[in-house]
């Protein structure tokens, strides 16, 4: 069967930085956005790697104005075509960006990118050549100690604590520092979605801020 079949093929693709915001109508940052294709049923499928054929319909990466766009069907006006979004289609955009975040964490830990834990994060940051911090979302005070070291490397919390252990081989794991690299890169643009799509908390856990009792936060 061929691609053409398996997806509606709106029109090529354009090539750039920007691309236009479906509910605003206006340009936005192809970075901070989400593609979603229309199947040959009318379902509306997130494209969050961007490699399925044909021309996408594209969001701002933010959960509140991707459940306005399922409301009024922009889909549909978008693709001049019958779209049937899922009322749950935030949940499944937020679940397929956090797998990518996880599934990107584990190849830079496969490439000897990841350091973690809090003396190794802090002396990793104290060296130099850090790219991006990741603290848990549940993490507890001593985070503020990393954000402080971390200076103008990006940190970010879009990830609780079991996540990131699983992700690295761990049972939890609070501190995390990626080697600045290209695949650093590609995690921060992927966390970066993430957070505007998160719910009150990282799945299935708390985010409360408030340190948990099992393993403490110096992991």
């Amino acid at each position: 069967m061929k691609s053409e079949d398996l997806l509606t093929v709106i029109e090529p693709e354009r090539r750039g930085g920007r691309r236009r915001d479906a509910l605003a109508r206006a340009p936005g940052e192809r970075a901070r956005m989400i593609r979603f294709v229309i199947a040959p049923d009318g379902a509306v499928v997130a494209d969050v790697d961007e490699r399925l054929p044909g021309r996408g319909i594209w969001l701002e990466a933010d959960r509140a104005r991707l459940a306005e766009a399922v409301k009024k069907n922009v889909f549909a006006r978008a693709a001049k075509a019958p779209a049937r979004p899922a009322a749950d289609l935030p949940a499944t955009v937020e679940a397929a960006l956090r797998r990518r975040c996880l599934d990107l964490l584990g190849l830079a830990r496969r490439a000897g990118l990841v350091v973690a834990g809090f003396d190794q994060v802090e002396a990793a940051l104290a060296k130099g050549g850090v790219g991006l911090v990741l603290i848990a979302a549940d993490a507890a005070s001593q985070a503020q100690k990393i954000r402080r070291a971390a200076g103008s490397v990006p940190v970010v919390s879009s990830l609780g604590r079991a996540e990131l252990g699983r992700a690295l081989g761990r049972d939890e794991l609070v501190y995390v520092a990626v080697a600045a690299s290209g695949l650093a890169q590609r995690l921060a643009r992927e966390l970066d979605r993430l957070e505007g799509l998160r719910a009150e908390g990282p799945a299935g856990e708390a985010a409360s801020g408030k340190e948990t009792q099992q393993g403490g936060d110096d992991r």
